[in-house]
């Protein structure tokens, strides 16, 4: 499963670091952190990772990584165990848009149209 293009998207002009995807498999096959934020470079051309969280860390942790005033997108590996008593885990993909800036505010649509 590709969730992030390593290329540029045509219609935003935004492009994926190279290491975006490869944290995000991390994430998905080895389980080595608990979520991964993203967000784009200064120059606006790139989104890159900000910050993993690790795998013992938890929701509240994650939260408290998310700025005030500013939007990211972020990949959340979510651990429950059903009715029947089975461990289950879901990745979450997460748009975080609470308060942007005015030049931030369209952040979430360039973004989602470079993630796959």
């Amino acid at each position: 499963m590709a969730l992030l293009r390593s290329y540029s998207n045509a219609s935003s002009g935004m492009g994926v670091a190279d290491h975006c995807k490869d944290t995000f498999l991390d994430l998905q096959r080895k389980k080595t952190h608990r979520y991964v934020i993203f967000k784009i470079n200064e120059k606006q051309k790139e989104v890159v990772v900000e910050k993993t969280g690790g795998p013992a860390e938890s929701y509240d942790d994650f939260m408290a990584s998310l700025p005030e005033n500013d939007c990211r997108y972020a990949v959340y590996d979510f651990d429950f165990v059903t009715d029947e008593n089975c461990q289950k885990s879901k990745i979450f993909f997460i748009a975080w848009v609470k308060s942007c800036g005015i030049g931030m505010s369209h952040c979430p649509t360039r973004l989602s149209s470079s993630l796959d």
